[in-house]
């Protein structure tokens, strides 16, 4: 019981001993007890820092943190070197900076899309700068993740906070791509709101203590880290991508006419509104048509990589518990959203969707999303719940309730949408499959 009670503030006695032998000082101090043995020297100096502190006596803690540090340069190289790259992590701030960036890169590339029609000129100025504010925040990002994993030596996604930070960084890269092919500021706006929010969500997480703590055993492999919970965090994202590219559509939709906006299709051998995926691709006339196709195309690249994940999960459960399938909520919450992208999919080529009924079906994929990465935790129970946090419910259930706000906001009748009144064809374009002679 002693070796298990934290922090371990006590290092090694040599510097070839063992580099396991870290010990806390209840059971330095029990061993001094009971062998009468002398107490290790750094006991004496963490004693000193805490009398000075106490003391108020800043001369005294100094000296004990420098006669510290410098016997820890001697002693534990390694492990001083360590602790000064994550101090200087900590100093750094990457995800903050991030944050902030991405957030002024949303409001630039909104202000962008709503002065299209009135300041073309201002507005593709506006849409540049946010693209470049964006790879910027991309770039911080990216500084931020590959030092926390270099401290840590594991992939990226080890904990329910390095969770919030990768699924931002994969939405926000998906935008930069997206917004490579359609010129239009969406893609930048949707994934920067993204990107802002997770880290967001990271910040409070980070609040509630260290987020490197020690890996919880079956966990413990980096092989199954770098493959099942990668696939499945990318799955995470492409969804939640997928799904705020649907609200764009309908706030934009209702509240203004830019579905209707017609794209300008190879103006210029340079600079085109838009980049087709390939020779066979239509390009899309308007804004409202082009918006509707990066949703298909997300919510196919999360349906495949949530199918992926879900099944490599099987496979290292079986290694792990003996079984492929236990109807765990974790595992309930995986297959969940490959049911939805499959039903999202299926509804568009059978022709029981529009584009509007395509963005309203994305939306509630943040919904079944959230339910997977957030909810299962608060159930609190099965082998997946890592991280239950009660003051989370309530944000969960918020966030749930203005998904579903939007959502019945995009379920109005078309003659409610602005961009409607402009042009109908714009709102309800076809998205890759025949149309029904009605539809949502």
């Amino acid at each position: 019981m002693a070796q298990m009670a934290y922090p371990w503030v006590v290092p090694p006695p040599a510097p070839d001993a063992p580099r396991d032998q870290w010990r806390n000082l209840g059971q330095v101090l029990f061993e001094a007890g009971l062998t009468g043995s002398e107490l290790p020297r750094p006991v004496w100096w963490l004693a000193e820092m805490a009398a000075g502190y106490a003391r108020r006596d800043a001369d005294r803690f100094n000296r004990a943190v420098a006669e510290y540090r410098d016997w820890l340069a001697a002693n534990a190289p390694a492990e001083a070197r360590k602790g000064r790259a994550e101090f200087w992590y900590n100093q750094l701030q990457a995800f903050l900076h991030a944050m902030i960036i991405y957030l002024c890169a949303f409001l630039l590339a909104a202000v962008a899309m709503l002065a299209v029609q009135t300041w073309p000129a201002v507005s593709e100025s506006l849409r540049r700068s946010a693209f470049l504010l964006a790879v910027l925040a991309v770039a911080v990002h990216t500084a931020g993740l590959a030092y926390r994993m270099w401290l840590e030596r594991r992939p990226p996604v080890t904990n329910l906070y390095s969770s919030a930070v990768f699924v931002g960084w994969a939405v926000t890269l998906l935008g930069v791509g997206v917004e490579r092919a359609y010129r239009m500021g969406l893609g930048v706006a949707a994934s920067s709101l993204v990107g802002f929010v997770t880290l967001l969500i990271a910040h409070n997480l980070a609040l509630g203590g260290d987020t490197m703590e020690m890996m919880r055993a079956v966990l413990d492999n980096n092989f199954w880290l770098a493959t099942h919970v990668i696939t499945i965090t990318l799955g995470y994202a492409a969804m939640f991508f997928a799904g705020f590219l649907g609200i764009l559509y309908v706030v934009l939709g209702v509240f203004t006419p830019l579905l209707a906006y017609r794209l300008e299709v190879g103006k210029s051998a340079e600079e085109p509104n838009l980049r087709p995926f390939g020779p066979d691709d239509k390009a899309a006339a308007t804004l409202g048509a082009a918006l509707a196709k990066m949703i298909y195309a997300v919510v196919c690249f999360g349906t495949l990589f949530s199918f992926a994940g879900t099944v490599l999960g099987g496979i290292w459960a079986d290694q792990s518990w003996g079984r492929f399938w236990g109807w765990d909520p974790k595992e309930n919450g995986a297959l969940m959203i490959v049911l939805w992208c499959a039903a999202i999919l299926h509804a568009r080529w059978g022709g029981l969707i529009r584009a509007r009924g395509l963005a309203n079906m994305a939306i509630f994929g943040n919904i079944v999303t959230a339910f997977s990465w957030f909810g299962t935790n608060m159930l609190g129970i099965g082998l997946h719940s890592y991280g239950f946090m009660d003051a989370a419910f309530r944000w969960l259930l918020l966030f749930y309730a203005t998904q579903l706000a939007v959502i019945a906001l995009g379920l109005l009748p078309l003659e409610k949408w602005r961009s409607f009144r402009v042009n109908r064809e714009a709102v309800d374009a076809p998205v890759g499959a025949p149309e029904p002679a009605s539809g949502s």
